[in-house]
């Protein structure tokens, strides 16, 4: 594998031989090694730039500055280190083969590990770096596993497959951040979820099928079990939920917590034949009610997202229709992060067919109100032939332009939550441009990065959101901001938990400022 920087003149390249065989494979990397060396010097180029000299390329160091500057820098390293105990052999190296001795080969493992060559660039943007594993060790983990089954150690890889499930699969928020870092756009959240995948036995893929058949009960049930959590004695939900991750698995029984919200309402359905656009209201409305404490606000109360873009668009004169089966609809996240396949599939199709029919064979746009669903029916969407667009991208242009905003009701200072959704779909232009109308002041934490909550993932693993918003929930909290504001209802829960501030989606501030007295 080859890759590089093509402005700084920079190549890397990473060399797959197991060495291991007697057919003279070390013989020819020697001969490689020199020849590049050669050019490379030859044409006044650096053997290392970027990362440092390391083991490969120390024996050359000599060659490549000569006898006078390399015997500064041995006396340089004998100041600073005269037992020659930091990294020895590593920086400088007296040892001509030592480029030969002790190779860290790659084994062949599974498409995403192989073309990783370690650089580390996804880990600053990994939420589990402080808890468990980032995507770098991640990998380093399956080739552990692999070099321990090639060298019949069955022991130490059976050991390190139990240890791996906790710190490479269960806690990964499977977000995708690591790919926007990576030079070579390994996602490591398809890994994941292709070994959660491979972990669900008949009766789980089975019960995932089940779902799709009563979606629209599970939906609703799920919010009216929150809301009726609400209703009792706290310590005693707490503890019921708690008993039930501790007879079933804590990656299976969600943990709730008095944070979350009451459920939210049965999603809307509206007919209309002149629609301009096909409205999918997201599933997590329905589960998750709209934040709480927040300015009070008349009429129809605080109804969450969906009303707000309807009242949006109504007062703008866009028209709006919803698939005539939306209850049952999903963009099918819940089942592909949980590598439930079969069920996967199934809701695919079914949201396949109810757009083909409700956006008159790809005429009309799907308008989502979600970011994470936007995403997942965007893959659906490049399959089935129909564009899907987020709300926030849809009221930036079709609908702010045709508003009045009333100054005098705007907020001072908006403190904002990008998602990682929002960051791949491009709608973070957009989100600040509908920001800007709502308040003076807007501001994004330096320390933004992925909350974690990735679906359940936050009430299944409560210290993996935690750890992954502890920096940005500080600098929130310094920042003060008047009102806070995201576009996708789970990442809102959990940048509430992290900073005991109500977070609310962009468009519910945006409906507040222009729609109500």
């Amino acid at each position: 594998m080859i890759f590089g920087h093509a402005k700084d003149g920079n190549i890397h390249f990473m060399i797959t031989d197991r060495f291991d065989d007697d057919g003279g494979t070390l013989p020819r990397y020697e001969a490689f090694t020199e020849d590049m060396v050669d050019l490379v010097l030859r044409h006044g180029g650096t053997l290392k730039a970027e990362h440092g000299t390391g083991r490969i390329m120390a024996p050359f160091v000599r060659r490549q500055v000569g006898d006078e500057l390399y015997a500064v820098m041995q006396e340089v390293r004998a100041l600073i280190d005269p037992d020659a105990l930091l990294n020895p052999g590593v920086l400088l190296s007296e040892d001509p083969q030592a480029h030969l001795r002790d190779l860290k080969t790659s084994p062949t493992v599974e498409e995403e590990v192989d073309r990783c060559v370690e650089c580390g660039y996804c880990e600053p943007v990994c939420p589990s770096r402080d808890l468990t594993t980032t995507p770098r060790e991640r990998i380093v983990l399956r080739r552990e596993i692999a070099r321990a089954e090639r060298r019949g150690d069955e022991e130490l890889a059976e050991r390190l497959r139990v240890e791996h499930r906790h710190d490479v699969v269960d806690t990964c928020a499977a977000d995708g951040m690591c790919q926007t870092a990576c030079p070579v756009l390994i996602n490591i959240g398809d890994l994941v979820r292709r070994l959660r995948a491979e972990a669900v036995g008949p009766a789980e893929q089975a019960v995932g099928r089940a779902a799709v058949t009563a979606w629209a009960g599970a939906a609703r049930g799920a919010g009216l079990a929150l809301s009726a959590a609400h209703r009792l004695p706290a310590p005693l939900t707490a503890a019921a939920t708690d008993l039930g991750r501790a007879l079933l698995g804590r990656d299976r029984v969600p943990r709730w917590t008095p944070d979350l919200p009451a459920g939210g309402t049965p999603r809307p359905r509206l007919r209309d034949p002149a629609a301009q656009a096909v409205f999918f209201a997201a599933c997590t409305g329905t589960m998750f009610g709209p934040a709480q404490g927040c300015r009070p606000s008349g009429g129809d109360g605080q109804d969450g997202v969906a009303a707000a873009l309807i009242r949006l668009s109504t007062a703008a004169g866009v028209r709006l229709r919803t698939p005539a089966a939306l209850p049952h609809l999903c963009c099918g996240t819940p089942w592909k992060s949980k590598g439930l396949t079969d069920g996967y599939d199934a809701m695919h199709d079914r949201v396949v067919r109810a757009l083909e029919s409700a956006t008159e064979g790809g005429r009309l746009p799907v308008v989502c109100d979600a970011s994470s669903c936007t995403e997942g029916l965007q893959l659906i969407a490049e399959q089935a032939g129909f564009t899907v667009r987020d709300a926030v991208e849809h009221v930036a242009s079709e609908v702010l332009p045709r508003l009045e905003i009333p100054t005098d009701r705007r907020y001072g200072r908006m403190v904002l939550h990008p998602t990682c959704s929002s960051g791949r779909l491009g709608l973070d232009p957009d989100l600040h441009l509908l920001a800007e109308a709502v308040a003076e002041e807007v501001h994004v934490p330096q320390d933004w990065g992925c909350c974690a909550f990735a679906g359940d993932r936050g009430m299944l693993h409560p210290e993996l959101t935690a750890s992954a918003t502890r920096a940005q929930a500080a600098e929130v909290l310094a920042l003060g901001g008047d009102v806070h504001a995201s576009l996708n209802r789970t990442c809102e829960l959990a940048m509430t938990r992290a900073t005991g501030r109500p977070y609310r989606h962009i468009l519910e501030l945006l409906d507040e400022v222009v729609t109500r007295s």
